[in-house]
């Protein structure tokens, strides 16, 4: 040891920082040994876990194979450091600086996890319900818990690094209270995105109309926004605060499609003509194999002649086909009745 700090030009038995050299090259021995040591057990679990990859494994495995993959080499630095530390006599102030460094880089990696919990069992949960619009849900309530994880990530950092954090969190509190006035319609539009995000009105691909007038294909929704294609093919920009508060019609949940609809019979047609009518609505909505007869009455005579009120049920929600059954129902019911005599009431 003496020889070696001759050829350095440094003198074995003087202290540096309160400890002799040879101390020092003790503890960074110790610490690099450590080091190493902890490395070597890091890539061999990395090794083991890969041979895992996609075999069916209980979620509790998953979860902590997932940590793994998502743990940094600098942790391993600081529990070396903090080994190579407890070597020497350190004094209050450096040691108090090294407790700290230590102490924000275990943080990182406390931050690192937590954010890669909370992306896993979202995506979890987004798996099980077997929906690829889930990933929606998962970007922005993803988004929320980033920002308070790395946030407290930031505050403990600071508080000990030496800081005065709550001098700090004083004046961003008056600080934060003129900017949350500031930007209150944006922090609107964030929480607005997450009530949707979690309660899930709608999702991507579903067609909407608001009572504001507004109508379209949902394309995107973001942190501050939703996106709509119009039917005219415009895009439809409405902010996350406005569509919490708004009457929303989601067609994009319809499993059936109904009609209700009148028709009306012209004034002179004889009694036994009018009862069946109501048999030639029904014979025309049952012979669509799409169909699903309801109800056919005569319901009043007005001005125009003898008016008759039917409902069916398209067992679709196919729009298209919706359409292209109740034109068969009603060109099937004008064939039956022009077949029998049976004339409609001229327009009024």
């Amino acid at each position: 040891m003496n020889d070696l700090a001759r050829v350095l030009g440094l003198d074995s038995n003087r202290l540096y920082l309160g400890n002799p050299l040879s101390d020092w090259v003790y503890a960074l021995g110790l610490g690099v040994v450590t080091f190493l040591a902890l490395l070597f057990v890091y890539r061999q679990l990395r090794g083991r876990a890969r041979r895992f990859a996609g075999r069916e494994l209980p979620q509790g495995f998953r979860l902590l194979l997932t940590l793994l993959g998502r743990t940094r080499r600098f942790p391993l630095l600081a529990v070396s450091l903090l080994v190579g530390s407890k070597y020497l006599d350190l004094g209050a102030r450096a040691e108090r600086l090294t407790t700290g460094v230590i102490v924000v880089l275990v943080v990182l990696q406390l931050g690192i996890w937590a954010s890669a919990t909370v992306r896993f069992y979202l995506e979890e949960q987004a798996s099980a319900a077997r929906h690829p619009k889930s990933q929606t849900m998962v970007t922005i309530v993803q988004f929320v818990a980033n920002l308070a994880i790395w946030s407290l990530v930031l505050l403990l950092a600071l508080d000990n690094l030496g800081f005065q954090v709550k001098a700090l969190l004083t004046g961003l509190g008056i600080g934060g209270i003129a900017v949350a006035l500031a930007v209150q319609s944006v922090l609107g539009d964030l929480f607005a995105s997450v009530s949707i995000a979690l309660d899930k009105p709608f999702e991507i691909g579903d067609a909407l109309t608001l009572d504001s007038g507004y109508s379209g294909t949902v394309e995107a929704i973001g942190i501050k926004s939703t996106r709509l294609r119009s039917v005219t093919g415009e895009q439809i920009v409405v902010s996350n605060a406005e569509l919490v508060k708004a009457r929303i019609r989601n067609y994009g949940r319809l499993n059936e499609r109904r009609s209700v609809f009148r028709i009306v019979i012209a004034l002179g047609t004889s009694a036994a003509d009018l009862a069946s009518v109501t048999e030639v609505i029904a014979s025309a909505i049952a012979s669509q194999r799409e169909a699903r007869f309801e109800r056919a009455h005569y319901v009043a005579v007005v001005p125009r002649g003898h008016e008759y009120e039917a409902a069916f049920v398209v067992t679709s929600a196919d729009y298209t086909l919706y359409l292209n059954v109740q034109q068969a129902v009603n060109l099937a019911i004008a064939a039956a009745l022009e077949q029998r005599g049976i004339r409609l009431a001229p327009p009024a």
